[in-house]
């Protein structure tokens, strides 16, 4: 029998994916998927086209999120997973970091345009959409206007975390982060750390309430999933991974790239009723 996979990181146009939540599902179908978690940006809107795509096709979709923090100046990611995605609380408090996001747009451009470009704040919102906005969008936006010659130089150039039209965004602290998805009755777990590099951190986090650790992705090298998984079971925190698709954004699908035994859907859910 085929053992089941689940990639446990997946995003889509509800927040910087080129896929809609349909689309999302039905490419984790073709994958050779059994469970996936959708992970929007700050962003549950995309949940229920997914949960209902993914009872269309059998495919299992963990209700998620991926919400932004900040720690001694450090930004980190945090995905909850089987959150109440209809909770009020939770949806207020996305809906404030997405309006952050707006303002920071206006902010960028503006330094942007002192740097010889001629970009209008709106239409970067408007073709973006009503969706959770990044630095993505505004990349996008100046490659498809012809700006730059790819949406990968505006960061390197200018709006990458050390570029000069970078601005900080709004961000919860680690713990207001926890607190968030778990009186959502999700569980937290650090997106990525080795992309954040915030192993000075981690103690803080511990510290905070997190639960699990996304060891596994597609940016992290076998030594630092190996190291990270060591990590986690030392601290007794659960283990999961993913692609972190964003669509085709990246130039090709990464679905299913990172596929994670069911066993580890199993113990999420293990810890979810405790």
């Amino acid at each position: 029998m085929q053992e089941r996979l689940a990639d446990l990181h997946i995003h889509t146009t509800y927040s910087d994916s080129s896929f809609t939540p349909e689309q999302a599902i039905r490419r984790a179908k073709e994958a050779g998927l059994s469970c996936v978690a959708i992970t929007d940006h700050d962003s549950v809107d995309g949940l229920e086209e997914a949960i209902s795509a993914g009872n269309s096709c059998g495919v299992e979709v963990i209700p998620a999120v991926e919400v932004s923090a900040e720690e001694n100046g450090k930004e980190l990611h945090m995905l909850g997973y089987f959150i109440d995605y209809k909770d009020e609380k939770l949806k207020a408090a996305l809906r404030k970091i997405r309006d952050d996001r707006k303002h920071r747009v206006h902010k960028m451009v503006e330094l942007l345009n002192k740097h010889g470009f001629d970009i209008d704040a709106e239409d970067v919102i408007k073709f973006a959409g009503d969706i959770s906005i990044s630095r993505l969008h505004i990349a996008q936006y100046m490659e498809k206007q012809g700006l730059i010659p790819s949406w990968r130089e505006a960061f390197k150039k200018y709006i990458g975390d050390s570029g000069p039209c970078y601005v900080s965004s709004f961000r919860y602290s680690a713990r207001q982060v926890v607190d968030m998805i778990k009186d959502a009755k999700g569980i937290p777990v650090i997106a990525h750390p080795g992309l954040n590099r915030i192993d000075a951190i981690m103690t803080v986090l511990l510290e905070s309430g997190i639960e699990g650790v996304e060891a596994y992705h597609l940016e992290h090298r076998n030594p630092v999933s190996s190291y990270y998984e060591a990590y986690a079971k030392e601290h007794n925190l659960l283990i999961t991974g993913g692609s972190d698709c964003h669509g085709m954004i990246k130039g090709k699908v990464l679905m299913g790239k990172v596929g994670m035994p069911y066993s580890y859907v199993e113990a999420l859910k293990s810890r979810r009723r405790k």
